[in-house]
């Protein structure tokens, strides 16, 4: 079949999108314990090299795959879970179906390669059993109580102290403290409940997030000197986290972004502004002064 140059052109971006994620999911299918997860990737894999060569058979070229692609991808899954990695990279593929869409009258194999990309969607949305994904709502306790919380008490310490050591140690004491608190609290609390979750791992994901938001808001504090500049810092770091973990649900649950992150926002701002008031009044009006 002759096609024209720029059709021809197009096919080649399709084949290198495809070949580039037959190996992404080739090297995370070889990472995966589940052998029903490594089935299912090692079948989109197949797919997705299938693919490929249909559009090859227009275009008579070979394609190399993108290698900043695949380790990005890699390491993403990686890092930060295997959910959300391929998630990612699905979102990336909605386009590509769009953009399919237009070659139906042209091409006749882009009809099945629609149907292959739409399978995969549903595929992947059943391999969410992972572990970290399981206890997000852990996650979401440890996370959301430090946030409110901690920002809370250091602007009111800010304030009330006007040292950034002492609002530095007053902080870290309360933050381990009710860290641990929170985590006992969820071990009780999964436990009394019929659940598959294990209560230690539920208190461990809890007090885990808890202690590693009261590292990263208090971290100001100890290398600035400015308490309103350390305020500030740790203002900007409490929204950055909600930014980050709320997309990081967004797309691995497949959840709406804004209006999840600008609940966040507001409540722990908001008791913030509330907690700097209070420590105005007690430093003002009670007579204390550090």
């Amino acid at each position: 079949m002759d096609i024209s140059k720029e059709l021809r052109e197009q096919l080649l971006v399709y084949q290198k999108n495809e070949i580039t994620e037959h190996h992404i999911y080739k090297r995370l299918a070889g990472k995966i314990k589940s052998p029903e997860n490594r089935r299912v990737l090692e079948r989109i894999a197949d797919d997705e090299l299938r693919h490929y060569k249909d559009w090859r058979s227009y275009t008579q070229q070979d394609v190399k795959p993108d290698k900043l692609q695949i380790w990005k991808y890699y390491l993403i899954s990686r890092i930060l879970g295997f959910t959300f990695g391929v998630k990612l990279m699905e979102r990336g593929e909605e386009d590509a179906q769009d953009n399919y869409e237009q070659l139906r009258e042209t091409i006749q194999e882009a009809e099945a390669i629609i149907r292959d990309e739409n399978e995969h969607e549903n595929a992947l949305l059943q391999l969410l059993d992972e572990e970290r994904l399981r206890y997000v709502g852990s996650i979401v306790l440890g996370l959301n109580d430090a946030l409110v919380e901690l920002t809370g008490v250091l602007a009111g310490l800010t304030l009330a102290l006007q040292d950034t050591k002492l609002i530095a140690l007053t902080g870290s004491i309360t933050g381990i403290a009710a860290a641990l608190s929170m985590g006992a609290s969820e071990y009780l609390s999964t436990k009394s409940e019929e659940t598959a979750k294990n209560p230690v791992r539920a208190s461990i994901y809890t007090g885990g997030a808890y202690i590693v938001t009261v590292l990263i808001l208090i971290l100001p504090y100890l290398i600035l000197e400015n308490f309103y500049v350390c305020l500030g810092c740790t203002l900007a770091a409490a929204v950055s986290i909600i930014a980050f973990f709320n997309y990081y649900i967004s797309v691995a649950r497949d959840v709406p972004f804004r209006r999840r992150f600008l609940e966040m926002t507001g409540l722990s701002l908001g008791v913030a502004a509330l907690s700097f008031l209070v420590g105005f009044i007690v430093r003002s009006f009670l007579g204390v002064d550090v």
